[in-house]
């Protein structure tokens, strides 16, 4: 798969592109991820931090620190959750989308969930994508 990827927020206020395709994707489960989105989990997959290039409304994304390592970037118009990157780290090079906001159709290869035991306790996973603790 290659090409670029299109992405906005829900008032597509903030519009952004992908040069390369989403990468790493998974349903996070732990409780940030869940509150973040308001869901019984978060899909996000990364791409080189070099890739994502915002077309419009950089200056309306609101960050907030959610641990020492973690910022996560909303649309400050709208609210819905765009991005989250660590500081620090191995991947710290790399950004993660929250694919809720793709525009473009992405077809992704594997996936995954992971802090699963932190999953909601209302919601049971019925895929086959593997699980991660």
């Amino acid at each position: 798969m290659t090409g670029t990827f299109q992405g906005s927020c829900l008032c597509r206020t903030v519009r952004y592109e992908l040069k390369s395709p989403p990468k790493a994707l998974s349903h996070c489960h732990c409780s940030q991820c869940r509150k973040g989105h308001g869901a019984a989990f978060a899909s996000y997959a990364s791409v080189p931090r070099a890739d994502l290039h915002l077309i419009e409304g950089a200056g309306q994304i609101t960050a907030y620190r959610s641990s020492e390592s973690v910022l996560r970037q909303f649309c400050s118009q709208c609210g819905s959750s765009l991005f989250w990157s660590k500081s620090q780290g191995q991947y710290a090079d790399w950004i993660s989308i929250a694919l809720g906001n793709l525009d473009t159709p992405f077809t992704p290869g594997k996936q995954r969930h992971i802090e699963v035991a932190s999953k909601a306790p209302w919601y049971e996973i019925q895929d086959r994508w593997p699980q991660a603790k």
